[in-house]
């Protein structure tokens, strides 16, 4: 049971960045594209709509929304080509991660937060 939750659990994985190789693809439909975009966006965002530290409701949309989305942008988007943004994930899987990448988004989001605590930081009337 175990291992046929995990091979479901790496699927969704590579149907997440498959939808998301597919909304940047001219030959998928444009509404396709459309719900592509969101669910990819959201599934692999770190923001979530419910804040995991919400008991329970916290972790639905990790369980039944994203997979949901996924499914849904799967299934419109055309058969022979979703095999072949599917092959295209499973191959990214396989190379090797960027932490100068990781390291790049890191230093933006310190940035951001650094510049919007300077902006609101209240400031003395002198």
């Amino acid at each position: 049971m175990l291992a046929a939750l995990k091979s479901w659990a790496k699927g969704v994985r590579r149907d997440a960045v498959a939808i998301f190789l597919a909304a940047r693809d001219p030959r998928t439909p444009w509404y396709a594209k459309a719900l592509a975009a969101l669910v990819a966006a959201y599934a692999l965002s770190p923001i979530d709509l419910i804040p995991d530290f919400i008991p329970v409701l916290g972790y639905l949309d990790d369980l039944l929304i994203v997979p949901a989305g996924i499914w849904i942008a799967v299934r419109l988007v055309p058969a022979g080509l979703m095999e072949e943004f599917r092959a295209t994930a499973a191959r990214l899987e396989t190379q090797p991660r960027s932490r100068a990448g990781a390291l790049l988004v890191v230093a933006a989001w310190i940035v951001a937060a650094g510049l919007l605590t300077w902006w609101f930081w209240p400031r003395s009337a002198n």
